[in-house]
């Protein structure tokens, strides 16, 4: 919305402020439980004792990803299932509700690619960092 002199409205910005701030928080939370779930998942196969190679690493990673995959597509779905309805209102308020849920609308794609692809890989790439170099320990005795 932009007023007389074609700027935007301070109310305007101020709800995508506040979509951006909603959308942080579930892709921040979300990444988070992702990571919890793949330290899960290498923890068990560390604490069999057995010497980890490169291919027990990626099999961890595969187990804690697939093991949040249903939950984080659940989450996108009913997210997207309630907000997209919001983006073709025309009615009372749908000026101030539209860009509150536009960022999050597509925020909520791009962090699904974000926490099911590039977190699992970038946790691979690290711990497979810490195999070479011999550093690699279980998540408890890393923050004890």
């Amino acid at each position: 919305m932009t007023g007389c002199d074609g700027r935007a409205s301070s109310r305007t910005r101020s709800a995508d402020v506040l979509g951006y701030i909603a959308l942080f928080g579930i892709a921040v939370e979300t990444g988070v439980v992702m990571v919890v779930y793949l330290h899960e998942a290498l923890d068990r196969r560390l604490a069999s004792g057995v010497p980890l190679q490169h291919e027990d690493i990626e099999a961890a990673v595969i187990e804690g990803a697939v093991q949040r995959l249903r939950p984080k597509l659940m989450t996108v779905c009913v997210v997207l299932a309630s907000l997209i309805p919001i983006l073709w209102e025309t009615g009372v308020g749908s000026d101030v509700m539209k860009p509150i849920a536009a960022p999050i609308v597509g925020g909520m794609i791009t962090s699904t690619i974000h926490v099911l692809i590039l977190v699992p890989v970038f946790f691979a790439l690290m711990k497979e960092r810490a195999l070479r170099r011999g550093k690699l320990r279980p998540s408890s005795a890393v923050n004890t």
